[in-house]
């Protein structure tokens, strides 16, 4: 879920400094990693200098919290446009939603989700990111949950949780073995689950 964020010289100059900085942040952590990214980078991406970069930031950290609110809003709004794809329809919505997963797990221009990849790389508590990725990760496995229950389906906190764990653990899959067939797989497993769950 890395949003497209080159800038060109020309596109640079008309977005405000704050917008251009999270820009070239978001694109470098996502390709490169938040620790291996440092602010001098980030500013020369953005067109413009690490003075900047400190007036609408008060630290690198809090740049990559920023970072990642902006992915976790990302994340909120494909609940919305589901909702507006298939209303009144929860099933129908719970089914997009994975094949949406499923469709961006093995893509090959990704990493993964921004979130995870950051928190494996920052296990700090006390790092202002953590909050941000713990609200948004408990936030959707909720919603989650609440989209199984108006769906009907059977103990729907336990099928929350058996999906939410298929498809944080296909993301991870598909970095590290590749993603040959998981997308066939990941319907499949999806379905057996949810059929796992009868309606009352």
């Amino acid at each position: 879920m890395a949003a497209n964020t080159t800038l060109s010289r020309d596109t640079g100059e008309r977005i405000p400094p704050r917008e251009r900085l999270l820009a070239a942040a978001g694109e470098l952590f996502y390709r490169h990693g938040i620790r291996a990214v440092g602010v001098e980078a980030i500013a020369e991406a953005a067109g413009t200098n690490k003075m900047t970069l400190y007036r609408h930031f008060a630290s690198k950290d809090e740049l990559v919290a920023e970072y990642l609110r902006q992915c976790a809003k990302a994340v909120d709004a494909g609940w919305e446009r589901l909702e507006q794809a298939y209303p009144g329809d929860a099933l129908a919505q719970l089914r997009a939603l994975i094949r949406d997963m499923a469709d961006h797990a093995v893509r090959t221009d990704t990493r993964g989700c921004p979130l995870v990849n950051a928190a494996v790389e920052l296990p700090e508590k006390d790092h202002p990111a953590r909050r941000v990725i713990e609200e948004h990760k408990t936030g959707w496995r909720t919603r989650l949950a609440k989209l199984c229950r108006a769906a009907g389906l059977s103990e729907p906190e336990l099928l929350a949780d058996e999906l939410n764990l298929m498809l944080e653990g296909a993301r991870v899959t598909a970095q590290s073995v590749g993603s040959e067939g998981l997308h066939e797989r990941l319907m499949r497993i999806s379905e057996a689950l949810i059929a796992s769950h009868p309606r009352a």
